[in-house]
């Protein structure tokens, strides 16, 4: 079947050639983006720094509680490094050893000990605070909203 019209502008017969029969996609591509919006989270910037504080408080959480804000700092992480790498912020000088060094902190295994795993916790916390003000600075990501300035009237301004 080829498919053709009339060009409105010339008046001249325009073809767009053969149609090719719609084929399925892939079941294993289908499966691999299915996975990956089920495991999405949307980005609260103020939930990261309330997990960023957790981390980097003096009183290391323990145990489970730690393994959980530990995995979280490290999606973090992954979609900071995405969004880095999706925007001109990878080509500013500033981003590119956050970059290294968020990807380093990433890779790490998982420590067995307690005090290692403390560390771990703090360089998480630390390589996404870093990289995410960074990116906020660069406008490559918002800002969370509980440091935005029109968030607080200032004296003599009122509410309404």
């Amino acid at each position: 079947m080829v498919l053709s019209h009339l060009d409105n502008y010339s008046g001249t017969q325009c073809g767009a050639g053969p149609l090719e029969p719609a084929r399925l996609p892939d079941c294993a591509a289908v499966e691999m983006v299915l996975t990956a919006l089920r495991a999405w989270s949307p980005y609260d910037g103020d939930t990261w720094l309330d997990d960023v504080a957790d981390a980097l408080d003096p009183v290391p959480r323990t145990g489970e509680r730690a393994d959980e804000l530990a995995e979280r700092l490290r999606g973090y992480l992954r979609q900071l490094i995405s969004y880095a790498a999706s925007s001109e912020a990878k080509r500013d000088e500033r981003v590119t050893p956050l970059l290294v060094r968020a990807r380093e902190v990433h890779g790490e295994e998982p420590a067995d000990d307690y005090w290692r795993a403390v560390g771990q916790l703090r360089r998480l916390g630390w390589a996404v605070n870093e990289l995410h003000d960074a990116l906020v600075e660069l406008h490559a990501v918002k800002g969370p909203d509980s440091l935005r300035e029109d968030q607080w009237s200032t004296p003599g301004q009122g509410t309404s």
